[in-house]
């Protein structure tokens, strides 16, 4: 096996080194100079939180439904409370050399105890300066002087294709304790690219958070990650590190971060610890569909649709009205509704704005008056079920319904207890747990007001939802 003229490796066979291409080198320089420049900025929290509960609650299978705890409370009485200790990892990048850092919202929520330990090792007691909810976006302070601050740089410049840096705290790998303060507590270091940007998580309804337009990449983001930047080749902080869409809880190749742009808007109220205030018109809206235009017999579908005007908000007092469709605002066309969104809540409250709509097929301009955005925290959710019509099935909404669906408080209409498989509604996207609470512009109360209203429908019915409009068309 072994041929005689084989030659010594000294006499021809390019050595490893000489086989790797320059940029290559410089690339693998690069990421070590963010390593060693970026990595002193990055710190570790760690959180604490006590929960105080009742024992039997707990345990019962029921924990957390209000009326077993009130039937246990009345059979038991007021049993003593035990406490639980709640313990959070995540991550932070300092942005001021006098100890300001910012993290997500959610690393630090609620904690009773915050402990920042440094990339040196040194641990701190961190104090929340201000949050807020909406943005997922919080600063703390640390008592320290002359820390190393990651730069900010500019999301609006960031491409997709573009190399892209984490760093954090994954999984708690910088660690605590004598080890750590002795040997240091070395960031996690990832590389990837941004995958896409404008990326939209569904909102979380209990906090009112608003994750759009995120920047997503490949870069390794695992669970304590949360809150660490996310850099540029040139080792500027691109986003904060915010979640991952993973079935396992670990990383499968996507993660998202909020842009730093998003952050600097917010910046100056979290270090002043002011409330950070949005713009708020009190609609709920949609994009405009092709069946939603075609119902409307709209050319282009630019604009969206107003499924939902909240009593006594901006919107209503300026006269605008379910089923109206916004086509620009301040005089700026609107294309879709994160558009929409992003314009109104930058807009000051109290400012008077131009908002052009259509209603019925004529255009009208209304001027609104913009107002403070409250916290999305007022929650609420079957007597007499129908036959099903076009695969449906509804019934009345009790006051237990409300509270246990979660639905905004005042909320009227018909709840969707049913729909058949490969049903017309079914293909309209309609889904049980749905309220519908108006059909081809009849509103909607009761099953009695379904009745009528279906009775009414002769070709394609424009249903309007708790989650917007959809058109049930006729069968064939």
């Amino acid at each position: 096996l072994w041929s005689s003229s084989a030659k010594p490796a000294s006499q021809g066979v390019p050595s490893a080194q000489a086989a790797v291409p320059s940029e290559a080198e410089s690339l693998q320089a690069a990421f070590g100079q963010i390593a060693q420049r970026v990595g002193p900025a990055v710190v570790s929290i760690s959180t604490e939180q006590i929960e105080r509960v009742r024992q039997y609650f707990r345990v019962h299978p029921f924990f957390g439904d209000e009326p077993f705890e009130e039937f246990f409370r009345q059979f038991y009485g007021d049993m003593p409370e035990r406490e639980f200790r709640r313990f959070g990892l995540g991550s932070g990048v300092v942005i001021d050399e006098q100890g300001y850092i910012l993290t997500n919202e959610h690393v630090v929520a609620d904690a009773e105890k915050i402990t920042v330990t440094l990339a040196d090792g040194r641990e701190f007691v961190g104090t929340v300066k201000g949050k807020d909810p909406r943005s997922d976006l919080a600063v703390i302070k640390i008592d320290a002087k002359k820390l190393t601050a990651a730069p900010l740089g500019d999301s609006a410049t960031v491409r997709t294709g573009q190399w892209a840096i984490a760093l954090g705290n994954p999984f708690g790998l910088m660690g605590v304790g004598p080890s750590v303060r002795a040997l240091g507590a070395e960031p996690t270091l990832t590389v990837g690219v941004i995958s896409a940007l404008n990326r939209q998580l569904p909102r979380a309804s209990r906090y009112d958070r608003d994750y759009s337009d995120l920047i997503q990449t490949d870069a390794a983001i695992n669970p304590g990650n949360s809150g660490g930047p996310l850099l540029n080749l040139h080792g500027e902080v691109i986003g904060i590190n915010v979640a991952i869409l993973t079935s396992s809880r670990g990383f499968e190749g996507i993660g998202f971060a909020i842009p730093v742009n998003k952050a600097k808007g917010v910046l100056d109220e979290l270090i002043a610890g002011r409330k950070v205030i949005y713009g708020w018109l009190g609609i709920q809206i949609q994009d405009i569909t092709e069946d939603v235009a075609g119902y409307y017999g709209l050319v282009e579908r630019d604009g969206v649709l107003v499924y939902l005007v909240l009593p006594d908000s901006p919107a209503s007092k300026a006269g605008i009205k379910d089923g109206d469709i916004i086509k620009s605002y301040q005089g700026q066309a609107v294309h879709h509704s994160r558009e929409l969104i992003e314009r109104v809540s930058g807009t000051k409250a109290g400012t008077r704005v131009a908002v052009e709509i259509l209603r019925d097929g004529k255009p009208q301009t209304l001027q609104v008056e913009i107002g403070e955005r409250p916290v999305d925290a007022d929650v609420e959710g079957a007597a007499g079920v129908t036959e099903a019509w076009r695969g449906l099935q509804v019934a009345n909404l009790s006051p237990e319904q409300l509270e246990r669906l979660s639905l905004p408080s005042g909320t009227t209409g018909v709840l969707v207890v049913g729909v058949e498989e490969d049903s017309l509604a079914e293909q309209a996207g309609l889904r049980q747990g749905d309220i519908i609470n108006e059909i081809n512009r009849i509103r909607v109360e009761t099953v009695s007001d379904y009745r009528s209203a279906i009775a009414q429908v002769k070709k394609d019915a424009l249903v309007r939802t708790n989650r917007g409009y959809v058109v049930i068309k006729t069968g064939g």
